[in-house]
């Protein structure tokens, strides 16, 4: 206060030298009392805070492992079960083709003996028609001959000589 009487300006307090000591004393003062409300409050609250969040995230992690063995369990399970019904649908099929091999069997089976029963009846049809064609063509040639023997030669009527000629020549 004696330099503001005299008449000089006094700067700012904390350039003052003569006031360096009591300044450094409470400095100290207060950092020591930050460092234990720092090191004894905030720093143990920071280390629970991080402590949870890693036992959180360890057990998320842990948590996604057992998802992920449980995934692929099931992606194992699914393949076996994928393999398991291809082999009972080919089975199935396997099976079903043999059966129906089975029936067109019977019914290629059946049809043969159809078709061998219908071409029986028509050789016997064939035959009756060809016996009676050949009757018939015997009876022309027998009145053909006849015709003809009585228009050259009319004095000779001899039907038994005409009909034992002409199935003579008939036979061969």
């Amino acid at each position: 206060m004696a330099s503001e009487t005299s008449g000089e300006a006094v700067g700012m307090p904390q350039l003052d030298f003569s006031t360096f000591p009591n300044q450094i004393f409470w400095l100290v003062v207060s950092l020591v009392v930050v460092y234990f409300i720092v090191s004894k409050v905030i720093l143990p609250r920071i280390g629970g805070v991080l402590e949870e969040r890693h036992s959180v995230i360890s057990d998320y992690i842990s948590q996604a492992a057992d998802f992920k063995k449980q995934a692929e369990q099931a992606e194992a399970d699914y393949e076996a079960a994928l393999a398991q019904a291809r082999g009972e649908a080919q089975a199935i099929a396997a099976e079903t083709k043999a059966e129906i091999q089975v029936e067109l069997n019977k019914a290629v089976a059946k049809a043969d003996a159809e078709i061998a029963a219908k071409t029986a009846e028509s050789e016997k049809a064939i035959a009756v028609v060809r016996e009676s064609a050949v009757e018939n063509v015997r009876e022309v040639a027998l009145a053909t001959t006849a015709g003809i023997v009585a228009a050259l030669m009319p004095s000779v009527s001899d039907d038994a000589a005409v009909k034992k000629a002409v199935t003579a020549r008939m036979k061969g």
